[in-house]
């Protein structure tokens, strides 16, 4: 691998992927004590940047799998899981004893967040990604597609290992176990509202 090469892909990581360590460290929060829960954060952090980096790959080749004109519509996953998130946990709060498991949802039931619901919420973040990955890979070549790939896949187990870090230190633990459940459906919202305006979606 030349070194370049290696260095560019890890900076181009950091820069575009810098606020899913705080995403990370809440999905983290939300499941701690959970069995599994760790696995399942992990499994949809890699199952979520796999599609922006496929994605990406078949953009770059020529193939067009997302218009950029797309994009900005992403933002309205992250968006709506932050809605239902505060739905919930407001419905807990007021409306909800802890024996009803419906009231309690699929975090309570399983033990944290689930797979699909990471993987979605880090698609949708990474929307605007694919726009500063395309260029680059396309004219990167086949060897530099590979590097990149590797690279970008080893860093996600960076971010993985930096988000539970953060999560188990006990002032940043204290502070997720009491105001995580509040914290993380704000921001989704926020992130869904950032990708939209910026993508002037709607119109907006």
């Amino acid at each position: 691998m030349e070194l370049g090469v290696v260095v560019q892909a890890a900076g181009m990581f950091a820069v575009t992927n810098i606020d899913d360590i705080l995403i990370l460290a809440l999905f983290f929060g939300q499941g701690a004590g959970h069995r599994g829960a760790g696995a399942r954060v992990v499994l949809g952090q890699y199952l979520g940047f796999a599609a922006i980096l496929v994605a990406s790959v078949i953009g770059a080749l020529g193939a067009g799998l997302l218009p950029r004109s797309t994009i900005p519509y992403l933002g309205l996953l992250p968006l709506l899981l932050g809605i239902r998130a505060a739905w919930r946990a407001w419905r807990e709060r007021h409306c909800a004893g802890a024996d009803d498991p419906e009231a309690q949802g699929p975090a309570a039931t399983r033990g944290g967040p689930a797979t699909l619901t990471v993987a979605a919420v880090t698609l949708a973040n990474g929307g605007d990604n694919i726009g500063v990955y395309v260029p680059v890979l396309a004219t990167a070549g086949l060897d530099g597609l590979v590097v990149y790939g590797v690279v970008f896949l080893v860093l996600v187990a960076v971010w993985c290992a930096v988000g539970r870090f953060l999560a188990t230190r006990p002032p940043i633990a204290r502070a997720l176990s009491r105001w995580g459940h509040l914290l993380l459906p704000l921001v989704l919202i926020g992130i869904g509202l950032l990708i939209l305006i910026e993508g002037h979606a709607f119109g907006v």
